[in-house]
């Protein structure tokens, strides 16, 4: 059983205090190259939530990094054009010699996504059925072959290069909860990766779940995997880990720290109640986490490390 570990940087956060320098994010994905992490994240928002763009940044860790894989945090497709998504994604997977893993989400149903969305020109209805069109024309592109499309998108005998690393292109694991998602990735992905919920075991009902869809479409559900977007603030007085953690969640969304608390898979206490808690996980079949940490990266990331040694052993 192999169990890896993911950080996520932190730019929205950069933004939010107006540090909007790249270098130090970047060497923030080499430090944890060189702590033997298994991934680096990074998020996507234009207006909703201001941030540096995901797949520029990402390209600028490639050219600094060699192992460590690369993925978003999630991506919103919807909001680009999928003939120049799958261009960039491609170009992207070449840079980073096949290390880059898409997230890929849809955009919750509040009033600054919705803004986000029609700033972009996109409909936010049937805003799923576009995003699973949108990777699937991405995926037709990348075979290298002429493409010929008839949806939402119109294209004649339309070929891209480069195509990506690998054959078939990187592996699209899905963000989100709700059943659609459940039977998209199922489907159609090659892994779960929900921000939530904080109880383990619904999370693995609901990746039973997913796994039932993938054997129903006559795919191999072992070739899915189960991962996970964990927000962890360690302190060994547990009260000042949960007063950070509710601080930095009101912070980053605006919104009251509970609330988010209840949607998403959060954790305050020790460090070793943080390794608990993500066994909790693993014994449900998660095998990939992506930890997103309320300040103190450095120090968090040492953290990470010595996590990932014993879920080694």
């Amino acid at each position: 059983m192999t169990v890896e570990l993911g950080y996520l940087l932190p730019t929205r956060e950069q933004v939010m205090e107006g540090r909007l320098q790249v270098a130090p994010l970047v060497a923030l994905a080499e430090r944890a190259e060189s702590l033997g992490l298994d991934s680096i994240w990074v998020g996507d928002s234009l207006l909703a939530k201001p941030r540096h763009e995901p797949l520029i940044l990402l390209a600028a860790i490639a050219a600094r990094t060699h192992k460590i894989k690369l993925g978003t945090a999630v991506l919103l497709p919807v909001l680009r054009n999928p003939v120049l998504l799958a261009h960039q994604l491609a170009t992207l997977d070449q840079a980073s010699t096949g290390r880059l893993i898409i997230g890929v989400g849809t955009g919750a149903d509040l009033p600054n996504i919705r803004a986000e969305f029609a700033a972009t020109g996109v409909p936010f209805e049937k805003r799923g059925s576009r995003m699973l069109e949108a990777v699937q024309l991405c995926q037709a592109l990348w075979t290298g072959n002429p493409v010929e499309w008839h949806g939402r998108w119109t294209l004649h005998d339309a070929v891209i290069g480069p195509t990506p690393y690998a054959p078939g292109g990187p592996p699209i694991w899905a963000g989100g909860n709700v059943i659609g998602v459940l039977k998209r990735t199922g489907r159609h992905f090659d892994g779960w990766f929900p921000s939530g919920p904080s109880d383990a075991a619904i999370w693995g009902q609901r990746w039973e779940q997913v796994r039932a869809y993938a054997q129903e479409a006559g795919r191999n559900a072992e070739a899915i995997t189960g991962a996970l977007y964990l927000t962890v603030s360690v302190d060994e007085d547990e009260s000042k880990a949960s007063d950070r953690l509710d601080h930095y969640l009101h912070r980053y969304y605006n919104q009251p720290a509970q609330v988010i608390r209840a949607e998403q898979a959060c954790f305050a206490g020790t460090l070793g109640g943080a390794e608990d808690w993500i066994r909790s996980y693993i014994d449900v079949g998660a095998r990939h986490f992506a930890l997103r940490f309320p300040g103190d990266h450095e120090r968090n990331m040492d953290r990470l490390a010595a996590l990932r040694e014993k879920f080694d052993t």
